[in-house]
């Protein structure tokens, strides 16, 4: 019996490696995407406790400087709040292009499976056809032995 080669497997082989480094890539955009994410919450935390001490500073006894100071803060906060949202929204694109370019790896990876599949079931057929072959000219040879 013959051995199956695939004549793709090469090509097979870095469809695999480009999957696995698409995978890498999704692994990494999304790190990223949680890391944006994990800051912005930050940041709204942060201005939600400047907006919370400037109500209490406005019960309190009033000093000027330190309710401009909070408005300042305020104020910078939001800044830093809408910056970090672009920011979110650009790693989240960047998973979505990732997600895409794993998905289409795996898509590609999948349809050289399917060929090598296809073509040892071919293998398999042919070694069946020349397996069948040379038991019947086994068999024709014992009965004319037979029939000497």
């Amino acid at each position: 019996m013959s051995v199956f080669r695939f004549r793709m497997q090469s090509i097979l082989d870095m469809k695999a490696k480009l999957e696995d480094q698409a995978k890498i890539e999704f692994a990494q955009a999304q790190q990223k995407l949680t890391e944006e994410q994990e800051l912005l919450e930050q940041i709204i935390k942060r201005k939600d406790d400047y907006i919370a001490y400037g109500i209490k500073l406005r019960n309190e006894a009033i000093n000027v400087q330190e309710i401009l100071d909070n408005k300042n803060a305020i104020e910078y906060t939001k800044e830093l709040e809408k910056e970090q949202r672009l920011a979110v929204n650009v790693a989240q694109k960047a998973v979505d292009a990732a997600t895409r370019r794993m998905m289409e790896a795996r898509a590609q990876t999948r349809t050289y499976e399917k060929l090598k599949e296809h073509a040892f079931e071919e293998f398999m057929l042919e070694e069946n056809r020349a397996e069948s072959k040379e038991i019947d000219q086994l068999n024709s040879y014992r009965s004319a032995r037979n029939a000497q």
